[in-house]
């Protein structure tokens, strides 16, 4: 399958799985597993961010480890640059690794305290021996100027920052390896609003300066209208829809990017949101729903035995939108709650 058109992907994922078993005694193997991803496909081209996105719990930040394997998948396939990660071996993948880079939720809990901010910056430099002594001083201060720091600053601990200067810092240890690729792990949501700005605007000038490409990961819709190409949908450990962003919030196909996007406020006096208000909690990944995982919450009018009964795929419906609804082609869109950026 695929999800994207023109040249060849920097990341293809393919079938990516992660299933962790529920505890069992010491003389049998466990008999159930919970699913946290469960067979997860896309690409993602060099200076394209692709944002993912879904309820808490629903798979969004394995999904980002296991395809750095900070996490083992299960099963499936992952290619960066045209080699297969789940291929090599420890050394091989040590040396890659200096191009795929993470930027964690939590911009404090990422930081040794231990260590000066220069110090942490400075690590991945010397781990891959891309610079040493004065020449390491240099980019760590060219770095931290480059994230809207002082090269002064270079001194000081993570406890004498804000929380967004925090993020600033763990932003500018993912670029210290010239990195390629960066899994964005929420990286806005610990953060006040007028600063989540400042961050989203910062890694949006860092993308066109330096050609990265974006896993952003976030359940912000108003943040990923402002910063995705293109946006996945997850549910239950499956993506259900993947579209480009104008696509996705002008005509959302699938209910439940329906429901999620109807979710998101609206910001006009007297305009009422048409909300759709969903039953019940999401299943279990631990004994998920056979057929459409959302059909136990699934609304739409037309749902039947099928939905039950066989797991829809995803498909293209029209260029460059993927959806997984056995119905799709008679769900009625929704009036675009959110105007994308």
């Amino acid at each position: 399958m695929s999800v994207s058109s023109g040249a060849t992907p920097l990341l293809e994922v393919r079938d990516l799985a992660k299933h962790y078993p529920v505890q069992g005694s010491w003389w049998r193997s466990p008999s159930q597993f919970i699913r946290a991803v469960d067979g997860v496909s896309f690409t993602l081209h060099a200076g394209e961010t692709l944002a993912l996105v879904g309820e808490s719990g629903c798979g969004k930040t394995t999904t980002g480890r296991a395809i750095l394997r900070l996490i083992e998948p299960t099963r499936g396939s992952v290619r960066f640059d045209g080699q297969d990660l789940l291929a090599l071996d420890r050394e091989p993948l040590r040396r890659l690794r200096r191009h795929m880079q993470i930027v964690f939720q939590d911009p404090f809990g990422s930081l040794n305290p231990r260590l000066t901010i220069g110090a942490a910056i400075r690590e991945g430099l010397l781990v891959h021996e891309l610079a040493q002594g004065a020449e390491a001083d240099r980019r760590v201060a060219q770095l931290l100027e480059e994230v809207g720091l002082r090269a002064e600053h270079a001194s000081r601990y993570p406890h004498e920052f804000s929380g967004g200067q925090r993020q600033r810092v763990g932003i500018a240890r993912a670029l210290a390896v010239a990195p390629k690729f960066i899994v964005c792990d929420e990286p806005v949501s610990a953060l006040d609003v007028s600063v989540q700005a400042q961050v989203v605007n910062l890694l949006r000038d860092l993308q066109r300066d330096r050609g990265l490409a974006y896993l952003f990961i976030a359940h912000d819709l108003a943040v990923v209208s402002h910063m995705a190409d293109r946006v996945a949908v997850m549910y239950l450990g499956r993506i259900v829809e993947l579209a480009p962003r104008a696509a996705l919030f002008a005509e959302p196909r699938m209910p439940y990017t329906q429901a999620l996007l109807s979710a998101v406020p609206v910001p006009k006096p007297g305009r009422a949101p048409r909300r759709i208000v969903l039953a019940g909690d999401p299943p279990s990944p631990a004994n998920p729903p056979s057929g459409c995982v959302f059909h136990p919450r699934c609304q739409h009018p037309a749902k039947d035995a099928r939905c039950t009964r066989d797991v829809p795929v995803l498909a293209e419906k029209s260029p460059g939108h993927w959806v997984a609804c056995h119905h799709v082609d008679v769900t009625t869109p929704l009036p675009p709650p959110l105007a994308p950026a």
